[in-house]
């Protein structure tokens, strides 16, 4: 065995107090900068008109940057050695972040996917190599491993040879080379043995880069602050825009910490349903800040869209991100009658473009409404992450 390298066995699904690790944290915070640039992308293409292109391209590319995430989230949990070797590669990985970043004006602004699919295939073969050295570590899982492998990289081989087509055909090719790219876990952990997770640990990972998204939207807030500094004449409209997009960042936050999460993610099938169903959480966090900034340009006078649509750029991905999470987590804790009130006022968030003029203020009122619905739901008897015991 080569010095400093440990063995790549399966982690103990059940071990006790097991946390994020350094390089995990550091591993979130290289996926700031492509979160960040791919929202700015977003607010940009959005401001100038093209809301239906800027969200197609921006769910494209922050498909990529989800996907990478989680493939890296959910290897570390069966399989992290945090050994010299293990770390190299996941640098790699960060290497690969970086040059996705890179590319992440090109392929929104003009549909040039080319200097993101390298940086993309950079970050899915560095896990090959995990894959393979799990392969050869532990037995039991070698077949399921080797799946991952054959798939991925069979996947990476179609990207790289979707840059020979026309530019234009690219966008056509992306969705099928994605439906490849999420059938890899399932043909590779059905077919074979399925590899061990550790619930707390993912529930945990999941919630820490909600935080990173999350924190696009305070951003967002502070820039809309300063705005209204350098221009007074429209002080009162700003800040009333930062402190709306303030409380309902918090609402989204608050939201989506108000019940455990661990327990969702029990058995395969509900595992892929948390993992995949947190595409929605984050792509819809990581839209707010867009929407914001454009309602920044909007009072500015500065925005292509119209009134209703500057109001969809907050209120869609809210909606989305509140439904998402009470799907995924939520729903469950609650009863029948409650479930209805959250998607009612949920649903009110989305028919407040209809009256532009007061729909950034009735969001945050309705996400204010959703966190106390779910508050007092924990107060009559449901359990709360919050909740703490009676003194």
């Amino acid at each position: 065995m080569t010095i400093g390298l440990r063995r790549m066995g399966p982690r103990d699904p059940g071990q006790r107090h097991r946390a994020a690790t350094p390089l995990e944290l550091l591993f979130d915070l290289v996926f700031v900068v492509a979160v960040g640039l791919a929202a700015t992308n977003l607010h940009e293409i959005e401001a100038e008109g093209h809301l239906a292109s800027a969200v197609f391209s921006y769910c494209l590319v922050f498909f990529s940057i989800w996907w990478a995430w989680v493939n890296f989230t959910w290897f570390a949990t069966s399989f992290d050695t945090d050994d010299w070797l293990y770390r190299v590669m996941t640098v790699v990985q960060m290497a690969g972040v970086l040059v996705l970043a890179a590319g992440v004006h090109d392929a929104m602004v003009d549909g040039d996917f080319t200097i993101g699919i390298i940086g993309y295939v950079l970050m899915r073969l560095a896990l090959v190599g995990q894959w393979i050295r799990a392969a050869v570590s532990s037995p039991r899982y070698r077949r399921t491993a080797l799946r991952y492998v054959v798939g991925v990289v069979l996947v990476q081989i179609l990207w790289v040879a979707s840059l020979a087509l026309p530019l234009e055909l690219r966008p056509v090719a992306t969705p099928f080379l994605i439906l490849a790219e999420v059938l890899v876990p399932v043909w590779a952990e059905t077919a074979a043995e399925t590899t061990q997770w550790h619930t707390r640990h993912l529930a945990e990972r999941y919630s820490l880069f909600t935080l990173i998204v999350l924190g696009e939207g305070l951003v967002a807030s502070a820039n809309a602050v300063i705005d209204a500094l350098a221009h007074t004449e429209h002080l009162g409209s700003l800040l009333t825009l930062a402190a709306c997009g303030l409380v309902i960042t918090v609402g989204m936050w608050w939201i989506y910490f108000a019940r455990e999460q661990h327990d969702h993610i029990r058995s395969l099938p509900t595992a892929l349903l948390f993992g995949y169903g947190h595409y929605v959480v984050f792509a819809a966090a990581g839209a707010l800040p867009a929407g914001i900034e454009v309602a920044v340009q909007a009072d500015a006078g500065h925005s292509g869209l119209t009134a209703s649509a500057v109001a969809a750029t907050v209120a869609v991905p809210v909606a989305l991100f509140v439904l998402s999470i009470w799907w995924l987590a939520i729903r469950p804790s609650l009863p029948r009658r409650v479930n209805v009130l959250v998607v009612v006022l949920t649903l009110t968030v989305v028919a407040s473009v209809a009256v532009p003029a007061v729909s950034l203020p009735l969001t945050a009122v309705l996400v204010v409404a959703v966190v106390v619905t779910l508050e007092v739901a924990s107060s009559s008897g449901h359990r709360s992450r919050f909740a703490r015991p009676a003194l």
